[in-house]
């Protein structure tokens, strides 16, 4: 999401990752660390996820002054089989163990055909997207699902919030055509969305999410007042509670009432639950043939008579293809009031700023 985009001051994906390394150095991150967490966020910028990248700056650098997350942390496998294994993040930044658990699936991937990682003691790892795309380059599909970092979603029929936006990516390869990703809360929009049309005072659609009187809720400033609203009513309560039982309580992390808001709370670990599956395609049939046949289904979804007022039926992935297109031309946009709390973190750290 970019609102208004032409409007916002532009900046190289260069300069936006080596200003958070930076950050992430001076809060006590090793240098190796600092960059790889800055390219991931930098990642999401690029795919136009606006409130996954760059945005979660301060949030970051706050938990980790409040030693809400640990910045040397010894992320280390303590389950594992051929197509599996269970990783341990030791609190630190959920980027660094996503990462990780990535790396480890399409590595166990070429031999198993498919494989499942876990993770534990994990934390918020941003734009899901960028790890799901992780696949594409081995040829395999990379599916990834986490427990949101906050529960904002009480269970079909429900008041308390017991549930969270519980996020799925998957990234399926494609031959001359773009991939397809999709990247998806289950509910109508992820709670960061909502944080960015706050900062940039956009009201938000109806839809959205309701007040506690169960009326639309419109005004993102107000949005701790209400509850969002899950995609397809019961249907995305049951996708939300599912995803949150495999991601979380599999894996021994935290769900339902146990969840640390990351909000709220700067200091306490949020030991959040993630997993990432890998898919090799060549396990399954020849991998360009899969693609071709990727391919045409894409144009056949292209080719669809359209209702009025659409000019074309859209794939997964589309809008982020786009975004990153015109961000590796133009840059990455930044709003007026983020820059401002960019310039109030460099300062406290004694960086160089984001010029």
């Amino acid at each position: 999401m970019s609102a208004n985009a032409d409007n916002l001051q532009r900046f190289t994906r260069y300069q936006i990752e080596t200003f958070m390394a930076r950050c992430f150095a001076a809060s006590g991150m090793p240098d190796a660390d600092a960059a790889t967490v800055a390219h991931l966020m930098a990642e999401g910028d690029m795919l136009g996820k606006d409130s996954h990248g760059i945005f979660r700056l301060p949030s970051y650098i706050g938990r980790l002054k409040s030693g809400g997350f640990n910045p040397t942390p010894d992320i280390s496998i303590v389950q594992e089989r051929t197509a599996m294994a269970l990783i341990d993040g030791d609190n630190g930044m959920g980027h660094l163990v996503v990462n990780r658990a990535a790396e480890v699936a399409i590595a166990k991937a070429k031999k198993t055909g498919v494989a499942w990682v876990g993770m534990q003691h994990s934390n918020h790892a941003g734009a899901a997207g960028v790890y799901s795309n992780k696949a594409l380059a081995h040829d395999m599909i990379g599916l990834y699902v986490a427990v949101g970092s906050a529960n904002h979603l009480p269970p079909w029929g429900g008041t308390e919030m017991l549930l969270s936006t519980n996020p799925i990516a998957v990234s399926v390869p494609a031959d001359r055509e773009d991939s397809i990703v999709l990247d998806m809360a289950t509910t109508v929009t992820s709670y960061g969305k909502v944080k960015v049309y706050a900062q940039r005072g956009i009201e938000m659609p109806e839809g959205w999410m309701v007040g506690d009187d169960g009326n639309p809720l419109t005004d993102a400033s107000k949005a701790d007042t209400g509850y969002l609203l899950p995609i397809g009513g019961a249907k995305g309560y049951g996708l939300a509670l599912i995803f949150g039982i495999l991601a979380g309580t599999l894996n021994g992390a935290h769900f339902g009432k146990s969840v640390v808001d990351m909000n709220a709370d700067a200091s306490s670990a949020t030991n959040t639950g993630q997993f990432y599956l890998a898919v090799d395609i060549a396990a399954f049939m020849d991998v360009e043939e899969f693609k071709k046949q990727v391919d045409a289904v894409i144009a056949e979804m292209h080719s669809s008579p359209t209702l009025p007022g659409v000019k074309r039926v859209r794939l997964p992935g589309e809008g982020a293809h786009a975004a990153y297109a015109d961000r590796s031309a133009n840059g990455i946009p930044l709003p007026d009031p983020l820059l401002d709390n960019l310039a109030k973190v460099a300062d406290d750290l004694s960086v160089e700023g984001l010029s």
